[in-house]
């Protein structure tokens, strides 16, 4: 079989896959959405007690999910142990800081991670493979072609994680700034650490927002406002925002005075941001000299050498 009589064999049954499952659409059960209310009866009954609907744990309802899911997170599992050597508690927290999977439970978050990765790995080499076959090349051509979409797509969720992580940092250093002024101005009112900070929760939205929400939901689940602080300060991947967090732990734990340590805090955080910018400029600029250099060097070249040749035979002659 040729290579375009392969790839419009593919093309084909994946097209008429699609339009039978746009056609005919399996019907949607019941039992995910009434188990939740039967379980306290299934355990007065005597029946098992159901942790799947305690837990909030969705399991696969077609049969190809319950018997390729298993065999396919343990392939995933492995894969990414294989090609990424970041221990699980550090990829966990890199998922967290970069904000991703948020819809999925932390205790599922890093399988899905790796099963996508794994996936879209997969689907780069055949991608791969497709392409040297369509363009009838040879089979190292074809094989090479494959290593390079496996690869390409091994390492696209790894940038994903990085620049979601650097992007969520930067919004978080430009939020800093407000926010600190707003809980100085809150304290020097006459109101608490924690009556300053569910202020600043329930007026604002943000990166910054979200992790102070997290650390007011864990001080009113029984965890002192202090050490709600110092927590969301390790998880964070902003500097300033750590600094921010430790700045309130020790304000509600020792009383001291916060807010004179907030602005301070902000104003390094406004001088930090100028110097980031002179640096972004500074880059951007010698960017911009590359294709003026590149289009005017090869030029000057042929205009400084153009008249050797005359200048060199005519002292000869």
């Amino acid at each position: 079989m040729t290579g375009p009589t392969f790839l419009a064999a593919l093309l084909s049954g994946v097209f008429v896959g699609l339009l039978v499952g746009w056609l005919v659409r399996p019907r949607a059960k019941l039992a995910g959405r009434v188990r939740p209310y039967t379980v306290v009866a299934r355990s007065m009954l005597g029946r098992t007690f159901d942790m799947e609907a305690s837990t909030g744990a969705v399991a696969p309802e077609t049969s190809f999910g319950r018997v390729l899911g298993p065999p396919l997170a343990a392939a995933a599992d492995r894969f990414g142990r294989l090609i990424d050597s970041t221990t699980e508690s550090a990829l966990n927290l890199k998922l967290r800081q970069a904000a991703m999977l948020r819809d999925t439970p932390p205790e599922r978050r890093l399988q899905e991670y790796r099963i996508r990765q794994f996936l879209l790995a997969t689907f780069g080499a055949v991608g791969g493979f497709v392409v040297g076959v369509a363009l009838n090349r040879s089979t190292l051509f074809t094989l090479l072609l494959a290593v390079a979409g496996f690869a390409g797509g091994a390492s696209y969720w790894r940038g994903k994680v990085d620049r979601a992580i650097e992007d969520r940092t930067t919004r978080m250093r430009i939020e800093l700034y407000t926010i600190n002024q707003l809980l100085a101005m809150r304290v020097r009112v006459g109101g608490g650490v924690v009556s300053a900070v569910r202020a600043v929760v329930e007026r604002g939205n943000g990166a910054v927002v979200d992790e102070l929400s997290e650390a007011l939901r864990l001080h009113f689940s029984g965890m002192s406002a202090g050490a709600a602080f110092r927590h969301i300060a390790e998880l964070t991947p902003e500097p300033h925002a750590r600094r921010t967090y430790q700045v309130l732990a020790a304000a509600d734990e020792r009383g001291s005075d916060l807010a004179s340590a907030l602005l301070a805090l902000s104003e390094d955080i406004q001088e930090d941001r100028k110097e980031a910018i002179r640096r972004q400029a500074v880059r951007r600029r010698a960017t911009m000299l590359i294709p003026i250099i590149g289009i005017l060097a090869p030029i000057l070249l042929l205009f400084i050498g153009a008249p050797l040749p005359y200048i060199v035979l005519r002292n000869f002659g």
